[in-house]
């Protein structure tokens, strides 16, 4: 392997031996609603004796999570709707999961772009480019939609050439609804840790709150539908 090449695979290196080592420690444990719930009088606290410092290292500890993968986005979200409120919890966990997410996308883009259109058979030439025509709509639908793990979704796209300012603009639109619901799911963690309950995670994927989700994600791809007919038009 060249000098070269091993620069490039540097940053994708580092993301994944830091996963590596999370799982490891199981520092997932320290991430957790009962940990939280734990120790909640003292982050609040501190949240409210320092507001701007606090507001900051959610943001980098958000990125970080969000670049090495780490499976705890789930529970750091609802956490900042705990601390922060809904709109600023919301508002802070958009920013830190974008910031993440563009760390992925040069890192993945590095890395393997190239590697990935060269092996690229007629079949995938076409579908990157059909992807990069429509890949703010197409990134969009991506994010609404709740059911694509999201560490796949950051990759993808710098695989298939899209440019990083709309991959950063639709990333950030695409998860505020999600950051939204997170977030109010954290603000009633005061109520449920004095009644000694449990968050309902899951409740995203609860029927009333998908379905308009869905909505938003097929909406996002009405100018897909629009530009093909179009074109289809045109055509000779």
């Amino acid at each position: 392997m060249t000098p070269s090449m091993l620069r490039r695979l540097l940053p994708v290196a580092i993301l994944l031996l830091g996963l590596a080592l999370f799982l490891l420690f199981d520092l997932e444990r320290y991430f957790s609603f009962e940990m939280l719930s734990r120790h909640h009088a003292e982050l609040a606290s501190w949240v409210t004796a320092h507001a701007a410092l606090a507001a900051l290292v959610f943001v980098l500890l958000y990125a970080l999570a969000v670049a090495f993968s780490l499976p705890i986005a789930v529970v750091i979200t609802p956490a900042a709707g705990f601390l922060f409120g809904v709109w600023l919890g919301a508002l802070l966990s958009v920013i830190g999961a974008t910031l993440g997410s563009v760390l992925v996308f040069l890192a993945a883009r590095t890395a393997f772009q190239d590697l990935f259109r060269a092996r690229a058979g007629a079949t995938l030439a076409r579908l990157e480019d059909g992807f990069r025509r429509d890949s703010f709509n197409y990134l969009l639908f991506l994010r609404l939609v709740p059911v694509f793990p999201f560490w796949l979704v950051n990759i993808v796209p710098a695989l298939l050439g899209m440019r990083l300012a709309p991959y950063a603009l639709a990333t950030l639109i695409g998860i505020i609804p999600g950051a939204m619901i997170y977030a109010g799911i954290g603000a009633s963690f005061g109520t449920l840790i004095d009644r000694g309950e449990r968050p309902d995670f899951g409740v995203i994927f609860e029927w009333h709150i998908l379905l308009p989700l869905m909505g938003l994600a097929a909406l996002s791809l009405a100018p897909v539908l629009y530009n093909r007919l179009r074109r289809g038009k045109t055509a000779p």
